[in-house]
């Protein structure tokens, strides 16, 4: 997905769309996630991981492989609507079946540090394998690669061993997924996962149009998005070492200071290095919050309802990834793009407040 999230919006590009559109296209990756979220939350509450990776690995490949075949703008959104929701599903079955598997809390943080290295590189081989091959072969040999990397996703899921169903307490099918909000935390959580979203989002957008205007290669721009998904692996790497001394209110709250003066230098990075540079640190300060935010998820939700509280946070960030792109779009083409940058540079830094309130937050029982 993070290729085709790369090479799609470069390809309408160079056809000469407008930002607004590139908004657009992009936020469908994220639109299907929306809906498919809370069903595939609960799809894999019921059938584990196998079942829902393999419908994921399906969707993918037919996505990437439809715009390898016909690379035109109505089959890049059908395909950005396929890899997305794909990924999405996935992610929420990968993602409960790690928790569950995870003994205590220290435990629990390390697995998601582990977990969240994966994302991290595929946010480097993607962009920057799809880079190389629109350089050198074309954008539909950049398709076609993309298509694989489903199959091998599938490969290495095949022999996981599912864990033991849980029994569901009495009264749960009563319950409505969105029972959850009701709790001041998980609200909370919500808002602080969102604002960090909108910095994912404003960087995987605002990079590739800020290259093309400064008229750099696909190979430059992969590169500053794969230095970024570099950074963010190597600081899950070193996560697991030190969870054991670290509250994950302290990461978030630390990460989203960080991001919001990083965001609000980097449109004042002109060179291909410069950006380089600032989406390392970027990626350094965004990549650690992931695993104290899962963590924090699964303590605060009962085991019975993770797919579902998963499905939740997924389809609320994914709304915000549908809005925000088109958002983004607008407002580059109005203010600029390095005013986009500022907006969100503020919003996360006001937003850190709710990332320092969840210092409160206990194990549901």
């Amino acid at each position: 997905m993070t290729g085709m999230r790369m090479a799609t919006p470069l390809m309408a590009l160079r056809a000469g769309e407008s930002a607004a559109t590139v908004g657009f296209l992009l936020a469908l990756f994220a639109l299907t996630q929306v809906f498919l979220a809370l069903p595939a939350g609960r799809y894999a509450d019921m059938h584990g991981l196998k079942r829902p990776v393999a419908w994921s690995v399906l969707m993918a490949s037919l996505g990437a492989a439809s715009a390898a075949i016909w690379p035109s703008f109505p089959v890049l959104c059908f395909s950005a609507l396929m890899t997305g929701g794909a990924t999405g599903a996935a992610i929420i079955a990968l993602q409960r079946h790690v928790g569950r598997a995870a003994q205590d809390v220290t435990e629990m943080k390390q697995v998601f540090s582990w977990l969240s290295v994966g994302p991290a590189i595929s946010n480097f081989i993607g962009p920057f394998s799809a880079g190389i091959l629109i350089d050198y072969a074309g954008f539909q040999w950049a398709y076609a690669a993309m298509a694989v990397f489903p199959i091998l996703a599938w490969y290495w899921v095949r022999q996981t061993h599912e864990l033991p169903a849980v029994v569901n307490p009495p009264g749960h099918e009563a319950n409505s997924a969105w029972d959850l909000l009701n709790d001041t935390m998980f609200r909370r959580l919500l808002l602080v996962n969102w604002f960090l979203s909108a910095c994912w989002d404003v960087h995987t957008f605002v990079v590739p149009i800020l290259g093309h205007e400064r008229g750099l290669s696909a190979s430059s721009i992969g590169s500053i998005l794969g230095g970024f998904a570099i950074a963010a692996a190597l600081i899950r790497f070193l996560l697991p070492m030190v969870v054991a001394k670290l509250q994950e209110w302290q990461v978030i709250t630390s990460a989203m200071l960080i991001t919001s003066a990083l965001l609000g230098i980097y449109p004042f990075m002109q060179g291909a290095l410069a950006m380089g540079i600032c989406s390392v640190f970027l990626g350094l300060s965004l990549g650690s919050v992931q695993p104290m935010v899962m963590s924090t998820l699964h303590q605060i939700t009962p085991e019975s309802r993770h797919g579902e509280a998963l499905g939740l946070r997924l389809m609320g960030i994914n709304a915000s990834s549908v809005l925000m792109p088109m958002l983004f779009g607008v407002a580059g083409t109005v203010i600029g793009v390095g005013a986009v940058f500022w907006c969100v540079s503020l919003a996360v830094g006001l937003g850190s407040r709710s990332a320092y309130l969840l210092r409160v937050h206990k194990k549901h029982e």
